[in-house]
């Protein structure tokens, strides 16, 4: 079957970073905005963590965003919920300092602009972790715009996540496609090469290589932008 649409990861993929840097200064400049509200530090990421844990554990029964916030509220209580106000101020006013700390790589708006010319439709498959407002601005980091893409999936309107097979069911439904006719593009062995268990066929991008278990990718299709446009070339011939 010929491929059709190609989803593109973000984190790692078309925003170059060190996701460990990027976290500890993400979630420092957001306990930094919401310490005036009474939370100690290490009760604060005590509980982000448990958020985003249960909305990898999500099994489709809520909304990752609903997920997260009940698991917060868990650990810090329901009068959290009241400073929900102070997590969209950040958003809107603290969270694009944190591209600081990734790179920039103009070949990633360059192949999306690429593919879309040879006709390949193409979704933003990033781990919906995040608010849309989040993702829009981290779309913008790699020089993008979000109406670029068929489909984004964010944290308010999506109830799995990478790696669960679903959260990639769930996309190609939402397209319209088979697995079968998508390309999955990742830098995470293993949340994103697992969509090649469906059907799909994947390409690992190796600027920003994430392998934690140290797996053997030698079966994988892999390298920069540039062997990725050269892989593309290659497909439906």
């Amino acid at each position: 079957m010929n491929i059709t649409t190609i989803l593109f990861d973000l984190d790692g993929t078309l925003v170059p970073m060190d996701q460990d840097l990027f976290i500890k200064d993400y979630f420092s400049r957001l306990a930094a905005q919401i310490a005036p509200c009474g939370y100690e530090p290490e009760a604060f990421l005590s509980a982000m963590w448990k958020g985003i844990k249960a909305m990898i554990k999500n099994d489709g029964a809520k909304t990752n965003e609903e997920m997260f916030w009940q698991a917060f509220a868990s650990v810090l209580g329901e009068g959290v919920l009241a400073h929900m106000p102070k997590f969209e101020e950040f958003y809107e006013q603290e969270f694009d300092k944190v591209k600081n700390v990734c790179g920039y790589n103009s070949s990633a708006a360059e192949i999306i602009h690429k593919v879309k010319e040879k006709g390949f439709r193409v979704a933003l498959a990033t781990n919906p972790l995040f608010p849309e407002i989040a993702t829009e601005l981290r779309i913008a980091w790699a020089g993008l715009s979000p109406d670029e893409f068929e489909l984004v999936t964010t944290y308010e309107d999506t109830s799995y996540c990478k790696p669960n097979l679903d959260y990639y069911i769930d996309v190609t439904k939402r397209l319209g496609v088979t697995p079968e006719e998508c390309l999955m593009v990742g830098n995470d062995v293993h949340d994103d090469m697992v969509a090649e268990k469906l059907g799909m066929k994947v390409f690992l991008l190796t600027d920003c290589l994430i392998n934690r278990t140290d797996a053997d990718i030698s079966k994988y299709p892999q390298g920069s932008f540039e062997e990725l446009i050269a892989y593309i070339d290659g497909l439906n011939k």
